[in-house]
């Protein structure tokens, strides 16, 4: 029977997890409202119809460079952020358990997050050329405080109290770490990804059109030379709908099973 309740409950939490979507196809409508109104003020030159861009955006993606484009700034975006998710974690983590390397880490840290992702791009085209590894190392050192800070603070404002508990009940260290302080610090480290990973498809995008590197970013650049705004916004468009698949295939899924603990704090959440 527990096999069975266990695939009832995730059934329950992916059909409120797809429930929850209206909130965010409302919000969606609420900016094409916003869009509609700015282009009506301003007119096609300054901002395209919404339903022009989707027809551009419609059109790239009967073309299969297009596709290829989408593909490749997606795959260079989530290859960086694997190595800022990766590093990032594990430093954060390992900082939040030892306040000296926390405290020798700060200065580093104010050094990455004041230096400015376009200057890292220069000093990447220097190194690397217009190469996935000058993206790459842009989204790297952009992104990865981000997530280091997420992790110490989870780290730091974990419930010690709740490890106590489970090292009376028998629990070793890594059986405390796996179940108590991991789902713990994923409550600060997710919000982090989140927005990591955001950034980056945005350094990625960026740097693409800097480096001439090819991708979304390339695709701009040249609907920008042409003065072509309906097709540059569907760019614009494409970029945000694989960045929404992606968070929402790859990052929200694994915070929801991580995250379990929470329903017994919502209504209703007390399991009989």
């Amino acid at each position: 029977m527990r096999p069975v309740s266990s695939a009832l409950d995730r059934l329950s939490r992916f059909g409120r997890f797809l429930w929850s979507g209206w909130a965010g196809l409302a919000g969606l409508a609420l900016i094409a409202a916003l869009w509609q109104a700015g282009h009506e003020a301003y007119g096609d030159f300054i901002l395209p119809a919404p339903l022009d861009t989707l027809i551009a955006g419609w059109r790239l993606l009967h073309d299969g460079s297009a596709v290829e484009l989408l593909a490749l700034t997606t795959r260079r975006a989530l290859a960086g952020f694997a190595l800022c998710a990766v590093i990032g974690t594990a430093a954060g983590v390992a900082a939040g358990y030892s306040p000296a390397t926390l405290r020798l880490s700060r200065p580093v840290l104010t050094v990455l997050m004041g230096v400015p992702p376009i200057a890292w791009i220069v000093l990447a085209m220097i190194w690397f050329g217009a190469s996935d590894r000058t993206v790459a190392m842009t989204i790297l050192v952009s992104t990865t405080p981000v997530v280091f800070i997420g992790a110490v603070e989870g780290v730091t404002t974990r419930d010690r109290g709740i490890e106590d508990m489970a090292r009376v009940f028998g629990a070793g260290p890594i059986r405390r770490f796996t179940h108590v302080a991991a789902r713990q610090i994923s409550t600060q480290l997710f919000p982090a990804l989140i927005l990591a990973l955001g950034s980056s498809f945005k350094v990625a995008i960026m740097a693409e059109l800097l480096a001439n590197a090819g991708g979304i970013g390339g695709a701009l650049a040249r609907a920008r030379a042409m003065l072509d705004i309906a097709e540059a916004m569907a760019w614009v468009g494409l970029a945000v709908a694989a960045l929404i698949v992606v968070e929402y295939v790859l990052i929200r899924p694994l915070r929801s099973e991580l995250e379990r603990w929470r329903d017994a704090a919502a209504p209703w959440g007390v399991k009989r």
